[in-house]
């Protein structure tokens, strides 16, 4: 007999004893389908498990709270079911006995309840409203805060928080106490969660970002920023980033925390580039700022790194590293964008304009950048009667660089570039409209 047969057979004989009404057989064929599909060289595929019908059979093995091992075996099988087919449990009515289950007294049920919502609610928006609207965030977040279930509950509260739109503001306020508490945790995967999940409540939202800040979470978050674990390093990144994405207070926030120093250490160090990246990204947003918030990142002795980076570094770092350097030449005052020229900001800005799949709004914002840079060489002074920092673009190649963007298909981008060039380089003769230009730069 092949060993395709021998499973086929196997899994009618288990399904025929789910389908009994011997308690025994019930819980041995229940067990037996749960070890296959926990194993990756054979596997009975969930579509022949949904065949057969045992879906629902499998929903009231729920509801035997008398025999929680039967309970366990049958959640953790939905639980496999769930990661592809998440409307068989919906269809079957198994979201509401299984929010139930989050409190059995049994830890091995809870946790594989938990388990089994979180792939429901992980699988699409629609579903995690699903699992919302039933009722499963307060059970679990009493759970959380009695110190239970951690490592999965916070897993399964990250699913339902994720994914566009979010939920409810009122709905993730709830969970701040909880996760709070979860920071604590010396269980690196809790804390990873933790972080993932107020990165969902603070992005792309004030209220969101206002409601860490009240709740004293932000300093928590940025002593992160040293933490052992990448994983969660990488995730105190991500939501400290949403944090200063927030208006000009709520990134004065963080910078009151003293992250600045642990950035410009994740820069210097022997980081990952996705570390390095983030990290740009958080100083990218706080140059956005006041000129307060910039000088702060002056003072921090950054901006060398930032522009060393911007000039050499990975291109998905030298991006967010222009994107830093950028919002010190476009919202600084004039001595910080003449300090930014002193670090030889002008010759990155100049040689990404011409990186390729640039994204236009990047790209309209060098423009900006260096716009202000000549700008600014109007107050300095002059060399032989030529805007200083003009020449230096020059010397940088800038200008045949601006000259090919006035072909470019943003009409935006092509406006830019020739206003710039009509403002510091085109000059008029007896006949002609021709570029003025220097070979020589001055100091």
């Amino acid at each position: 007999m092949s060993r395709k047969t021998e499973v086929e057979e196997v899994s009618q004989a288990m399904i025929d004893g789910v389908m009994s009404d011997d308690l025994s057989l019930q819980f041995e064929s229940t067990a037996k389908i749960r070890s296959i599909l926990s194993r990756r060289d054979i596997t009975i595929p969930c579509e022949a498990l949904i065949r057969s019908g045992v879906v629902p059979r499998l929903v009231q093995f729920l509801y035997k709270e008398e025999y929680p091992r039967l309970q366990y075996e049958a959640a953790w099988v939905l639980t496999n079911i769930a990661t592809e087919k998440p409307n068989e449990l919906v269809d079957h009515d198994a979201i509401r006995i299984l929010i139930q289950l989050v409190d059995s007294p049994k830890g091995y049920v809870r946790e594989q309840a938990i388990w089994a919502l979180g792939n429901v609610a992980g699988h699409s928006t629609k579903y995690r409203d699903f699992v919302l609207q039933l009722g499963v965030l307060m059970p679990l977040l009493i759970l959380l805060c009695m110190g239970n279930s951690l490592r999965i509950g916070t897993w399964t509260l990250c699913n339902l928080f994720c994914g566009k739109p979010p939920p409810t503001f009122d709905q993730m306020k709830l969970a701040l106490p909880a996760l709070d508490q979860l920071l604590h945790s010396n269980d690196e995967e809790v804390v990873k969660n933790a972080c993932l999940a107020l990165s969902d409540i603070s992005n792309d939202s004030e209220d969101g970002i206002q409601s860490l800040i009240e709740a004293d979470i932000v300093s928590k978050l940025v002593q992160f920023l040293k933490h052992p674990s990448t994983a969660v390093l990488v995730n105190a990144l991500l939501t400290i980033g949403t944090i200063t994405a927030g208006n000009n207070q709520q990134t004065q926030s963080v910078v009151n925390c003293g992250a600045l120093p642990f950035l410009s250490n994740l820069l210097t160090r022997n980081y990952e580039k996705d570390i390095k990246k983030s990290a740009c990204w958080v100083i990218s947003n706080i140059t956005a700022g006041t000129v307060e918030q910039i000088q702060s990142v002056i003072d921090e002795n950054l901006i060398p790194t930032l522009v060393n980076l911007a000039q050499s570094a990975d291109i998905g770092i030298k991006k967010e590293a222009v994107w830093a350097v950028l919002g010190v030449v476009v919202c600084g005052s004039l001595d910080q964008i003449k300090y930014m020229v002193e670090q030889s900001c002008i010759k990155p800005l100049c040689d990404i304009l011409v990186c390729p799949d640039l994204r236009t709004i990047l790209l309209s914002k060098c423009l900006d950048g260096l716009e202000n840079i000549l700008k600014a060489g109007e107050a300095v002074p002059s060399v032989r009667d030529r805007n200083r920092y003009a020449l230096l673009i020059e010397g940088a190649e800038g200008v045949e660089k601006i000259e090919d963007l006035q072909s470019h298909e943003n009409s935006e981008i092509s406006l830019k570039a020739l206003k710039i060039l009509e403002r510091y380089w085109l000059v008029e003769d007896d006949e002609n409209k021709v570029y003025q230009s220097d070979d020589s730069v001055g100091s």
